[in-house]
């Protein structure tokens, strides 16, 4: 069977991330979770003190290393910023609360976006994100757009938080999602959209195993 690329973006917590580590792992691909790495570089502007001034980021990345590992203990590859295991740090309210304006900076897209192109060249790579389907990879095999019920979003962004123990309200877990929702769309580079030749997935009522069936079925298309 060939390998292909799959290019996955969507709404934030649509459960993307999950669902492409479960492909990615049922399939045997790399997977690459594209707003970790925004996320990695929101939490370094917002350590120091630069995460409202473009012009500082954009200066500060090349002391931004970004890698992924594996973490046998959970099965998943961690995201890595200079050295360090950030993976929980980035997932935190006050990061989200800041990537769609840092990921929204040109320079800070055009220098993540040639990682990921080099990361997914020899195929055989899951990767999830806003552009993937649209920038990153336009010529992947399969595209999917996830969408789901905003607030539905919102309860399962709400569990997630809660049982991480952070004190968070299901409000502003709500207008978080709504505010990344319209600076994602409207961002004047790479916004978000859904490439035309990209299959819709709308999960508000679907679990993981019946997405899984949902994409064996598109995934036999490429079966040879």
């Amino acid at each position: 069977m060939k390998k292909i690329i799959i290019a996955i973006d969507g709404y934030s917590s649509c459960g993307k991330s999950t669902f492409a580590k479960a492909v990615a792992a049922r399939l045997g691909y790399l997977f690459i979770d594209t707003g970790a790495m925004y996320r990695a570089v929101t939490l370094y502007a917002m350590r120091h003190g630069i995460a409202d001034d473009p012009a500082a980021v954009v200066a500060a990345l090349p002391q931004m290393r970004i890698e992924f590992r594996f973490n046998p203990a959970s099965g998943r590859s961690d995201v890595y910023l200079n050295g360090e295991n950030v993976e929980a740090e980035i997932r935190r309210i006050d990061v989200s609360n800041r990537v769609s304006a840092v990921s929204g900076i040109p320079e800070v897209r055009e220098k993540l976006v040639a990682m990921q192109q080099e990361m997914g060249r020899a195929k055989g790579v899951v990767m999830d994100g806003r552009d993937i389907g649209t920038v990153v990879f336009p010529e992947a095999e399969l595209k999917i757009f996830m969408t789901a019920d905003p607030k539905v979003r919102a309860e399962r962004r709400y569990k997630e938080q809660i049982a991480k123990g952070e004190p968070v309200s299901m409000e502003e877990v709500e207008r978080n999602i709504r505010d990344r929702d319209r600076q994602d769309e409207s961002r004047a580079v790479s916004p978000l959209r859904r490439a035309e030749d990209a299959v819709v997935l709308d999960n508000s009522s679907m679990s993981l195993a019946e997405q899984m069936t949902w994409i064996e079925n598109q995934f036999k298309h490429f079966e040879s």
